[in-house]
């Protein structure tokens, strides 16, 4: 037997990474996530206004600002007793959709596939394929992506001002009230998208692929007509099981997910399974979904470099004081390691899917695993079910004559928390407002809980868990390792933000 130790930093993702890997005869037998700089937002807002948040938390993230945005709009919500309007909800929901969406086609074709066209699959015979759709700036779904992408994010410029790092969210509402003509314009926006994604990416209706809800009937989708096989997905379900992706990434099997698009007291639009959201909140653990409990979530440090705080604290009592404790520390990581009733949970699309007990990832899942294959594919189609919902939304917001926002009173104290499900997945923050300025804020990103070391318990986070397993061809060119986590869609630069050079 042999044993090698490999670290490694990760590109094409979102910020820095490094990833720390101990492989015996070709396979991975264990894993360390290394977050390389202080995340230093919650520093940055203490002490500072209240409303200081709705400006400061979109600029964690040029990818999902609308994410944190609204997040930090709920939270002061709470805090201001604030009652939403319809309308405010529909437009909030709107553009937290369309950065949704465009993050659900970006990620597949300009990050993860890109993989595809390694030269490790030189031998395999859609390599040709692979290098012609998805070769970085070259390829033919990759150009079309950016192009595509770009129209549809002007959606959120029309109904916020601006994306990235718009501020248009506020306690009680949105500032900005759409005309008709603006309505009508983003209406066209999304009718445009929809015509490319149905064709290039799904090779079919919205609605044919929605009868798909089980492997059996992918496959006998992917059979029924050449559309169907030469589509994106027809193209990624058939890499993938020839490059063996249904085999590697399962990882722990919990999911969260926070729960997404809260509906409008007045809506044709229904959450899934009689939620109160679209997408309904829960975990899932064991083959069974429970209720969600916000208080059941905490964050544990002690591999992170951050000072000890004992046991793990539940967001409003966390702290986020750096702590770089030398080379020989245990200490790994600067992120954190969040946990909910004590356990380690993945987050994202799939999450989602198994949360609302969609049939086909429920089937999927329940007979491979959550790999990376179900994983990815969950991204990928997650926009055909979204699409639909935010046209009506917008159709609403034409025949609803009411307001977009409410006022309320700012009071000087008090803690609230907003919980939304990000692109990348379950996004919270956690606001203790005293003397009217910010005395605490914390913030869990996606990629946190993903993205974690190991807790008190010495129990791995989900890529972590999800890299052990996995047999590496070539430990110069460990794509498989890759393949794991950018299924995950790393985020790092909610992770990490600033770093003292003069110290070590």
């Amino acid at each position: 037997m042999s044993k090698s130790k490999h670290i490694f930093p990760v590109n094409r993702v979102e910020g820095d990474l490094d990833i720390r890997i101990e492989v015996e005869d070709g396979v991975v037998i264990d894993a360390w996530s290394i977050g390389t700089m202080f995340r230093g937002i919650e520093s940055i807002l203490k002490g500072r206004a209240a409303l200081d948040g709705l400006v400061i938390t979109p600029r964690v993230c040029g990818i999902c600002s609308s994410s944190h945005l609204k997040a930090a709009a709920l939270a002061l919500d709470m805090i201001f007793d604030a009652k939403v309007p319809d309308n405010a909800r529909r437009v909030r929901n709107a553009t937290l959709i369309v950065e949704q969406i465009q993050n659900d086609i970006r990620h597949p074709f300009l990050l993860f596939m890109p993989d595809f066209a390694n030269v490790a699959y030189k031998d395999n015979p859609l390599y040709g394929e692979a290098v012609r759709r998805y070769e970085p700036f070259r390829g033919e779904t990759a150009v079309q992506t950016i192009q595509e992408s770009k129209r549809l994010i002007e959606i959120i410029s029309i109904l916020g001002g601006q994306w990235p790092h718009s501020s248009f969210m506020v306690p009680g509402g949105v500032v900005s009230v759409p005309d008709p003509d603006d309505i009508i314009q983003c209406r066209q926006l999304l009718r445009i998208f929809r015509v490319w994604f149905e064709k290039r990416v799904l090779g079919c209706t919205l609605d044919r692929f929605r009868d798909v809800k089980s492997e059996s009937d992918l496959f006998s989708w992917l059979d029924e007509c050449a559309a169907h096989r030469e589509s994106d997905i027809g193209f990624y379900v058939r890499f993938s099981k020839k490059a063996g992706l249904d085999r590697i990434g399962t990882g722990h099997g919990n999911f969260i997910s926070f729960g997404s698009h809260e509906l409008p007291e007045k809506s044709s639009v229904k959450g899934i399974n009689g939620s109160s959201y679209y997408l309904p909140a829960g975990f899932f653990s064991g083959r069974k979904i429970f209720t969600f409990d916000q208080d059941k979530i905490a964050e544990d440090v002690s591999y992170s470099l951050y000072d000890d705080y004992g046991k793990s604290r539940h967001p409003f009592e966390g702290l986020t004081n750096p702590h770089w404790a030398g080379d020989k520390s245990e200490k790994y990581s600067w992120a954190k390691a969040p946990r909910y009733d004590g356990m380690p949970a993945e987050t994202g699309p799939l999450a989602e899917m198994i949360i609302s007990s969609n049939p086909l990832f429920k089937d999927l899942a329940g007979n491979n695993g959550p790999s990376v294959f179900v994983r990815e594919l969950a991204r990928l189609v997650r926009p055909l079910h979204l699409i639909p919902v935010l046209d009506e939304w917008l159709k609403e917001i034409l025949k609803d004559k009411g307001g977009f926002y409410e006022s309320c009173k700012k009071p000087e104290k008090g803690e609230g928390f907003g919980l939304v499900q990000a692109p990348r997945g379950a996004l919270g923050h956690w606001v203790t407002v005293k003397n009217s300025k910010i005395d605490r804020y914390q913030i869990i990103t996606p990629t946190t809980w993903n993205g974690s070391p190991r807790d008190s318990k010495n129990v791995r986070g989900p890529w972590e868990e999800a890299l052990v397993g996995t047999n590496i061809k070539d430990k110069d060119n460990p794509v498989e390792v890759e393949h794991v986590i950018r299924s995950f869609d790393p985020c790092l630069v909610c992770t990490v933000h600033v770093i003292d050079v003069r110290k070590k």
